[in-house]
């Protein structure tokens, strides 16, 4: 049997979402031709970066006029070409990708920038802090009394290279059927959107406007320990072994057992926590509390995770012997049977030559097709729950892919009870399912079976054997128990595509440890680089959980990609915790080469000043700005008369606070809008700081569906696939009576596809 096919894939990017995105092809083997001017890429400036983002890579410089050859210029043989320009830096670079899919109709074009191709925003560049702005995200993040925060690292720029690795395959499939190429656009803002869903639920449902909640209060909180910090994370029925853990037997107050009593009296036992928490270890903490079935994290910093027995034993952090300056110290977060991941270096600037090298493009030459869904055909076993598992096979489902969804009525899926506000007290009778079920469960088809009996799995096993892929996201050890593990199911279907998404993992000695998302905020290192300067690790908090989101992304491209190249039988063992650490790749490897430990700084980030979030005129309403060159900071001080005009970069980074204070003062005077507009106007890179409530009131995020209205709210797509525009999902399936028996037929209508949509989008979006 041959392995999988090898695309080529030509990289014009200075970003990092550009960059990332190239790096994920390059770990899942793929040629990537990095094309850069003689000066190299931008990212070269900062070299732990481009160490990290580079790696896997080739390098040949590319002058003027190249891409307009047919013949001898690199996008005549490739597959995918990634880009990352405006659509007028696009035109001066002759990278417009209407033209380039004239001239090279076989090419698929992955565009990433902030803001998308069309709209007031289309020429702004910008990074994940006006992404995250604009987005609305990054007004969950903080606490609530506080400025807005962006999460530590680049973050969003790397859950768009995810978009843009899935975007990609599923034009490839498109490809495959009519011969032609596809335009995947990828606005860093949109995605940033489509990860705050939960927020437009809560607003959706008249729960007002959601806001920050922080990590130093509310039912979950971040507390100091001997050492470190420790993230307590439990739900009410678990008290019994937060007082064991911690001890302290002013926890064993008359009355703390009573939940109601116990949520009145919060402060009183989060003081008691707080102090016994200081005299212990956030290691040991952390490990005694998952003895127990706690799910507490303690807030890995840059040593811990290197050190880490966990990351080490399963590969993901190299051994100090073998990293190298010039490359990553951590690998991809993922391992995938029989397929390693890159580790070698990045490039040296064209060291590959300035000619067309490589393999070419892998496109054939298609039978005459309609115009299907790119998925159309893929059969999908869904076992996820809550949002990593569940949120990724509805990704699959919105590409055309049919979705079964595998639960019991012993044990359904918890998102089918979370009540929200004005969801369950307003009915009468059964309480429908929560909208957060909803989103994350629509478009896909339901079956109840019970595993624990020979009937239920006997079903399971028929249906593994006639599905292409399967998706997980249990504890270890679950399916084996289930009798639908890895093993079980190859045995069954050597070619089925099985992708596990566990907390840390399958492998390792932390491998069975709970986890929720805010657990592996800290466990990643997120939180110890997300927050106020000098202060307490930030987490992204239980009402977004951001891990749980960006690894339903890198669940949908790592089966994407599977599925389109051929790789049959593949067992991809996805770990959250990875997920999210290797986007502090470039962090890790600053730190193992120079000392220098990441902390969280609020929104300052190397390379770019003034960088933060200020407040404006009317109540809890911010504007972002992130000025990354002295063209920008000169807008600035045209608009901002008590900042000077000419001072370089030096005298802005070494006067930080000073301007922050001036900025603060110009934009407080002003309404958010108009601020923002008058700095726009000027020349600087500005943008409201986003609400549930903005989003609910601006067109853009119903025009590119990323919100849909069917009628209710319902989480859309994080981007727009040119030549297919999917159909609005069918509402998510109710949750039946146990299924001890399926006749043959039962089972064919059950796995039939549904009807292909035949109609590709026309035209892009608006914004």
């Amino acid at each position: 049997m041959s392995g999988p096919r090898t695309l080529r894939v030509v990289e014009f990017t200075g970003t990092v979402a550009g960059a990332a995105c190239g790096r994920l092809f390059a770990g899942l083997g793929h040629d990537v031709l990095l094309c850069e001017p003689r000066t190299g890429t931008p990212l070269r400036a900062r070299e732990f970066t481009f160490a990290a983002l580079g790696a896997g890579k080739r390098s040949t410089i590319v002058g003027p006029g190249r891409w307009a050859d047919d013949e001898s210029g690199p996008l005549a043989t490739a597959d995918v070409l990634i880009t990352d320009l405006t659509p007028a830096a696009a035109t001066t670079a002759d990278l417009d990708p209407d033209h380039l899919r004239q001239r090279f109709p076989h090419l698929v074009v992955v565009s990433l920038t902030a803001f998308g191709l069309t709209g007031e925003y289309r020429e702004t560049t910008g990074d994940s802090l006006l992404a995250e702005a604009y987005g609305g995200l990054a007004t969950m993040i903080g606490e609530p009394d506080r400025r807005p925060l962006s999460l530590g690292g680049e973050q969003t720029a790397h859950a768009a290279a995810f978009v843009g690795l899935y975007g990609a395959m599923l034009a490839l499939r498109g490809r495959d059927r009519t011969g032609r190429g596809d335009l995947v656009e990828v606005a860093l803002s949109d995605v940033a959107a489509y990860m705050d869903w939960k927020s437009d639920v809560v607003h959706s449902l008249g729960g007002g406007v959601p806001k920050r909640v922080g990590s130093s209060q509310g039912g979950w909180r971040v507390v100091r320990t001997k050492d470190g910090w420790l993230g307590v994370i439990f739900h009410p029925h678990q008290w019994p072994a937060v007082v064991e853990l911690f001890g302290d037997p002013r926890l064993r107050a008359a009355g703390l057992d009573d939940e109601q009593q116990r949520a009145r009296r919060s402060q009183e036992w989060w003081a008691v926590i707080a102090e016994a928490a200081t005299g212990r270890e956030a290691v040991e903490l952390y490990t005694e509390a998952q003895r127990l079935g706690l799910p507490f994290a303690y807030a890995a910093d840059a040593e811990a995770l290197l050190a880490s027995e966990q990351l080490r034993g399963r590969g993901f952090v190299l051994p100090a012997d073998q990293r190298r300056t010039d490359a990553p110290v951590v690998g991809l977060p993922w391992t995938m049977s029989g397929a390693p991941g890159s580790t070698s270096p990045a490039p040296r600037l064209g060291e590959h030559g300035d000619r067309n090298q490589g393999a070419a493009a892998s496109h054939r030459k298609p039978a005459p097709q309609h115009a299907a869904a790119p998925l159309d055909g893929l059969v999908v076993l869904d076992f996820g729950t809550i949002t990593a598992g569940a949120a990724t096979s509805r990704l699959l489902a919105d590409y055309g892919a049919t979705v079964v969804k595998i639960e019991s009525q012993e044990r359904p899926d918890p998102f089918r009870r979370w009540v929200m506000p004005g969801n369950a007290d307003t009915v009468d009778g059964p309480v429908p399912p929560s909208p957060m079920f909803a989103s994350n469960n629509a478009g896909k088809r339901g079956l109840c079976l019970d595993l624990k009996t020979e009937q239920g799995r006997a079903i399971a096993h028929e249906l593994i054997r006639r599905a292409d892929v399967l998706v997980e996201n249990f504890r270890v050890g679950v399916t084996a128990r289930m009798g639908i593990d890895y093993a079980t199911a190859h045995r069954l279907n050597p070619d089925l595509v099985y992708l596990s998404l566990s907390s840390q993992g399958t492998s390792g000695p932390e491998a069975e440890y709970g986890s929720f998302g805010s657990t592996l905020d800290l466990l990643s290192g997120l939180a110890a680089v997300t927050g106020y300067a000098g202060e307490r690790p930030m987490w992204s908090g239980g009402d977004v959980n951001y891990p749980d989101q960006v690894v339903s992304f890198v669940g949908a491209s790592l089966v994407a990609e599977a599925v389109t190249t051929g790789r049959r039988g593949v067992h991809l063992d996805v770990s959250q915790r990875e997920a999210v650490a290797w986007a502090l790749a470039d962090q890790l490897g600053e730190y193992a080469w120079t000392g220098r430990m990441p902390v969280p700084d609020g929104n300052r980030r190397p390379g770019a000043t003034p960088r933060d979030t200020y407040p404006t005129a009317e109540p809890d309403s911010w504007l972002a700005i992130a000025c990354a060159g002295d063209a920008h900071r000169q807008a600035l001080a045209r608009v901002i008369t008590t900042l000077p005009g000419q001072e370089p970069e030096e005298w802005w980074l070494a006067h930080q606070d000073a301007v922050d204070e001036a900025v603060s003062a110009w934009t407080a005077g002003r309404p958010r809008d108009e601020a923002v507009a008058e700095l726009r106007h000027a020349g600087v890179p500005a943008v409201p700081v986003h609400t549930a409530a903005d989003r609910a009131r601006d067109p853009r995020y119903l025009e590119r569906r990323t919100a849909l209205r069917v009628p209710d709210w319902l989480k859309g797509f994080p981007m727009v696939l040119h030549g297919h525009a999917p159909a609005d999902p069918s509402l998510a399936p109710a949750l039946g009576d146990n299924v001890g028996h399926l006749e043959r037929a039962a089972l064919d209508e059950l796995l039939r596809p549904s009807a292909a949509d035949s109609t590709p989008a026309p035209t892009p979006p608006p914004a």
